[in-house]
């Protein structure tokens, strides 16, 4: 890898109170890469010229001038900054460590498939969705849970999930594990309940300063475009109010493209 002053900074796009963007920034935060951040409203992730980008309409997307290349998806985009990045190994294990390089990436595959998409339905059905809905909230809670336990499992006896370091494989549930409070709506002492392995896991890495320099600056990105710490811009009573608001402006858009 050539040196990081040499390295022109990798343009990140993120909607700042999703948790998926903030994995990658997180990841270059760790191996001390530049890069920058470039706000997307919600308004405009699903409209050009984001879509150009990533025509899926969803952040994180990053631009990286170094190599040329455009790339959406955090898993994907966590798996290019280790392999072009990371030849140190700071956060992954050489090619020749055959076992934990496959499970690093099993894990990762795992956030991305099972905690991301289950407590992201968490957080619709707890917070989003305009009517509650009993038996979801339980299901999509329970699977909350499962997803824990199994990492609980892991855990047992060990620091990391893979090997005898931190690597981007821990890295990457950090963000969502973060936020199961406001997913569930319960209080943030027991959000890691009956997981005690999960919960001192967790504390190992959000008292790195990487993650205090990444929420840092999510903060301030939220604050300067007058986002409440739970992504509700701030003046609007609930999330339903807002998404009303957002559904008036886009008929209103429409209209005016059709006079």
């Amino acid at each position: 890898m050539q040196s990081i002053d040499a390295i022109k900074p990798i343009k990140i796009h993120v909607l700042p109170a999703g948790p998926n963007p903030w994995k990658p920034v997180l990841i270059l935060e760790e191996l001390g890469l530049p890069y920058s951040l470039n706000f997307i409203s919600f308004e405009d992730v699903k409209k050009k010229p984001f879509t150009d980008i990533n025509p899926n309409g969803r952040a994180p997307a990053i631009e990286d001038p170094n190599t040329d290349l455009t790339l959406w998806e955090s898993g994907a985009i966590i798996q290019y900054i280790i392999s072009q990045y990371d030849t140190n190994h700071i956060l992954s294990y050489p090619s020749y460590a055959l076992k934990e390089t496959h499970l690093c990436n099993q894990w990762l595959a795992f956030q991305i498939s099972g905690q991301g998409p289950y407590f992201g339905q968490a957080a619709w059905f707890n917070v989003l969705h305009p009517e509650k809905l009993p038996s979801a909230i339980a299901r999509y809670n329970a699977e909350l849970k499962r997803i824990l336990s199994v990492l609980d499992g892991a855990l047992e006896g060990r620091q990391w999930l893979v090997g005898d370091k931190m690597t981007f494989a821990d890295l990457a549930f950090t963000v969502w594990n973060d936020r199961i409070e406001d997913l569930i709506l319960c209080e943030k002492e027991k959000k890691f309940e009956g997981f005690p392995n999960v919960q001192a896991w967790h504390e190992r890495m959000t008292s790195r300063p990487a993650w205090k320099k990444a929420m840092e600056k999510r903060e301030k990105l939220m604050d300067e475009h007058g986002l409440l710490p739970n992504g509700m811009p701030k003046g609007f009573k609930s999330h339903g109010e807002f998404h009303a608001s957002v559904e008036a402006k886009r008929k209103a858009e429409a209209a005016e493209v059709k006079e």
